[in-house]
């Protein structure tokens, strides 16, 4: 993570949690989840405020839950009532443990260059079939914003990115949220072969 965006966070992670904690994303689990098998191991990569991965424990699910902020990890720890893992994206170590891994509005603050070399990571903490849910707000963009980094993406390079890195795709939508603002959103299964194809995916 940024270093910028990292402090960011770390800065008021209890304010940061009051304001995101409600948001409600409900219709985006529900499409990751019926992917899944009930007690699935899941991966919350970028938990935030905990919000997500409280919800997947109320369902039943085993949940693993990353952030790169401490302060993030301290305060969703509280929430969730389990240890939070402090941890860059670019470090994650685990291989062939999880059924799903929800990464919501996580890996939009990695540089593009970042990206590919992330999603082999997540590939490889999940199982064979394991399906991976991530969402970018829509656009070209990256760079600063809001002191944060962020990288936007189209759904064409959002499904680019997720098949030239061994994904295949399962769903693809786009959302509104109650700002206004655009994601675009997509779930994708972990590929018994990885595929050689090289996609553009992103232009600034």
């Amino acid at each position: 993570m940024d270093p910028d965006t990292r402090g960011y966070y770390d800065r008021d992670p209890e304010g940061y949690a009051s304001t995101t904690f409600g948001n409600d994303v409900s219709s985006i689990r529900a499409r990751f989840v019926r992917l899944l098998d009930p007690g699935a191991r899941v991966l919350d990569l970028g938990c935030g405020s905990g919000r997500d991965s409280l919800a997947f424990v109320g369902e039943g699910f085993d949940v693993t839950a990353v952030d790169g902020s401490e302060g993030m990890c301290r305060v969703a720890s509280e929430r969730i009532g389990l240890s939070v893992r402090n941890l860059d994206f670019t470090e994650l170590d685990y291989e062939s443990e999880f059924d799903g891994v929800w990464a919501c509005a996580s890996l939009l603050h990695l540089r593009p260059e970042e990206l590919p070399h992330v999603l082999s990571l997540v590939r490889t903490a999940l199982v064979d079939g394991g399906v991976l849910c991530m969402s970018f707000k829509r656009g070209g963009f990256s760079g600063m914003r809001d002191g944060r980094w962020y990288t936007d993406l189209e759904t064409e390079g959002m499904v680019g990115l997720a098949e030239g890195s061994g994904f295949s795709t399962v769903d693809v939508w786009e959302s509104t949220d109650p700002r206004g603002t655009v994601w675009v959103n997509g779930i994708f299964r972990k590929a018994r072969r990885r595929t050689s194809k090289a996609y553009p995916w992103h232009s600034k």
